[in-house]
């Protein structure tokens, strides 16, 4: 069970699952069940757990589960080329650890070339939203001769690369479906030891060009990848995986050892396509940042820096943190400290981690559960998005108890290790990268500046004029296309519908002629806030030739309260009447997070309207007409591009 390292050690997993299974509701077991997969589990324990869900799952797919559950349905083909039966059960359970809830559809052994290029009526009703194609570096090896040259090698690895991406675009195609690609892992010994590097044509090379033409096409298509094959280089699955006995035995890449850590693998992938990876690391200080109580010991009696190992170790951390922060990671701290010492311990010479790095600076000597919802409060996130980091066993303990929402990971004794674990929660995964991920830290510290401002303005009309607010609106095309999807997909509470979809649905609507799919960003005299709204607005089979349908409005947080949906309803209107609409149908599907525009459109001058045929039964429809309602006004610049 050491592979899921991060995660805590139940005092008695068999007894909590036993007692979890006298619940008579589906939906109260696979609540509990969501709650145990945070614990760590070996294969056994991880199918009893699966079983144990297999009704609320049911349930929750069927749409008769209520959504309180606070999980993700999503649907997922595993379409490979080893056995990955007794890998479902892992998978399953590493989703209701991540948040979904993951219905799944599992092809034929072999199948999966058939599955996507023929006629598939059971794929084709399953509808997936996510394609797995999972592979072997024995399936359809290339015939090459070992003296084959450079130039034979590489028309061989293209070709086969070109298989794969023609098998993608099938998947996109025909299905909107997002496509996740499962990297070769060397199967056989080596020929040439140190040597086989040298030899183009040698098994070990083979795989590792064919790995390296995988990863190229698939940045260049949008598709992404389960690297296995990273992961077994860096021996991070340890043993288990391509397996000699397991494999002649039962075709089984990956052994019943690791299928938890292989279904978290492919689970956080799946969470990242739904929007539900992480956004916050929350730090303590003393013992976690750096050595000792910086109270006590004062900022030269602290271990940081080069010269001491432990010192060396915490700045390593530290380090990585600020990576962490460049990558689009928020940084916060949380520490019992007198905030005015805590804080002039960041004037330390050797300190890596900088005040300005830090968006949400919270120490005083109050519980620390209490202090992570202050944090999530003034940055304007859920308890859901934050991770915290401890190194105090007990303090973990607590926030795991009070907060089941905050990722609280396990750490090892040795700080020098911290990295590596906090990498292998995998907390953190990611589904894209783009300038404004990278400035996202400094964005949510600008934003704690702006309330500030708010706070001294004498009036909010001359506040909000003070704030000099450009909004810029463009259509989705190619480059924003990765972090309107990634918005789409994580944005909850200013969410009007909470559609979820993937770039291939995203890019279909987008480039549909009679659909407007606007992406907005905003500026002010702090900085750029980056892309903070998307508008998809597309006809509807229920609604006249004439009217647009708002399948999705959503915006961040961190804008609210400045009229920005009023300066957005003016572009998203103009860009109606550009394609010919004369009304705008908005559509407020209610959930678990989105109670906060429960009163948008009537709040913009909607107006009630009926449901149009075939419209779920807890939407409500309005009605804005472009020819005579008048728009409302605002304090924001409007620029196109």
């Amino acid at each position: 069970m050491d592979s899921l390292s991060w995660l805590p050690p139940h005092a008695d997993f068999g007894a909590a699952i036993s007692n979890a299974r006298r619940e008579s509701d589906p939906a109260a077991r696979l609540f509990l069940a969501a709650r145990l997969a945070g614990y760590r589990r070996d294969f056994t324990l991880t199918g009893r757990l699966d079983r144990m869900a297999a009704a609320g799952l049911g349930d929750l797919a069927a749409r008769a589960a209520p959504p309180a559950l606070g999980l993700t349905p999503l649907r997922m083909a595993l379409l490979s080329s080893h056995t990955v039966d007794h890998l479902l059960p892992a998978i399953r359970v590493a989703g209701l650890h991540r948040r979904l809830a993951l219905s799944m559809y599992v092809a034929p052994y072999g199948m999966y070339r058939q599955a996507l290029l023929g006629d598939n009526a059971e794929l084709a009703a399953f509808a997936p939203q996510v394609i797995v194609l999972a592979l072997d570096a024995r399936d359809a090896p290339l015939q090459l001769p070992l003296q084959a040259p450079e130039s034979e090698v590489a028309a061989a690895v293209e070709a086969r690369v070109d298989e794969l991406r023609q098998l993608w675009r099938q998947a996109r195609e025909r299905y909107a479906a997002q496509v996740v690609q499962q990297t070769l892992v060397p199967a056989d010994p080596p020929l040439f030891g140190s040597f086989e590097a040298l030899v183009p044509a040698a098994p070990y090379a083979v795989i590792e060009l064919l790995n390296a033409g995988i990863r190229t096409a698939a940045r260049q298509d949008g598709v992404l990848l389960l690297d296995l094959a990273w992961q077994a280089a860096r021996g991070s699955p340890g043993q288990g995986l391509a397996d000699p006995v397991r494999w002649h035995q039962a075709k089984q890449l990956v052994s019943p050892t690791l299928a938890p850590l292989y279904g978290d693998l492919l689970a956080r992938v799946v969470a990242a396509i739904a929007g539900l990876s992480r956004k916050c690391l929350v730090l303590d200080l003393d013992n976690t940042l750096w050595g000792g109580v910086i109270g006590d010991d004062g900022i030269d009696g602290i271990r940081l820096g080069q010269g001491n190992p432990t010192g060396e170790a915490f700045l390593a951390f530290q380090r990585y943190a600020v990576m962490l922060a460049r990558r689009g990671i928020i940084l916060a701290v949380c520490s019992k400290n007198d905030a005015a010492v805590a804080e002039a311990a960041f004037a330390h010479p050797e300190m890596a981690l900088q005040r300005a790095d830090i968006a949400a600076f919270v120490a005083n000597w109050d519980d620390k559960a209490g202090n992570l919802r202050r944090i999530a409060g003034m940055l304007d996130i859920g308890l859901d998005s934050l991770v915290f980091v401890d190194d105090n066993p007990s303090e973990r303990d607590i926030v795991r108890r009070e907060l089941p929402e905050v990722a609280v990971p396990e750490l090892p004794e040795d700080v020098a290790e911290y990295p590596a674990r906090l990498a292998a929660a995998g907390y953190f995964e990611a589904v894209s990268f783009t300038s404004d991920d990278a400035g996202r830290g400094r964005s949510y510290a600008l934003n704690a500046e702006r309330k500030l401002a708010l706070t001294q303005a004498t009036d909010i009309g001359g506040y909000l004029h003070s704030l000099e607010m450009t909004l810029t609106a463009a259509p989705v095309g190619p480059a924003e296309l990765p972090r309107v999807t990634q918005l789409i997909n994580k944005t909850n509470q200013f969410n009007l519908t909470t559609r979820r979809y993937t770039e291939a649905e995203v890019e279909r609507l987008a480039s549909d002629p009679a659909s407007v799919a606007l992406g907005l960003r905003l500026r002010d005299r702090f900085g750029d806030n980056g892309l903070i709204s998307v508008v998809l607005a597309r006809p509807d089979p229920g609604l006249p030739p004439d009217e647009l349908l708002i399948d999705t409005w959503l915006m961040s947080c961190r804008v609210l309260g400045r009229q920005v949906e009023e300066a957005v309803l003016g572009v998203l209107a103009a860009g109606a009447a550009r394609v010919g609409a004369k009304a705008l149908i908005g559509e407020y599907r209610p959930s678990s997070r989105n109670g906060m525009v429960a009163g948008h459109y009537p709040r913009l001058g909607f107006v009630p309207r009926h449901a149009p045929e075939g419209a779920g039964p807890d939407s409500t429809f309005w009605r804005y007409d472009l020819s005579t309602d008048v728009l409302p006004t605002h304090f924001i610049k409007v620029a196109d591009t």
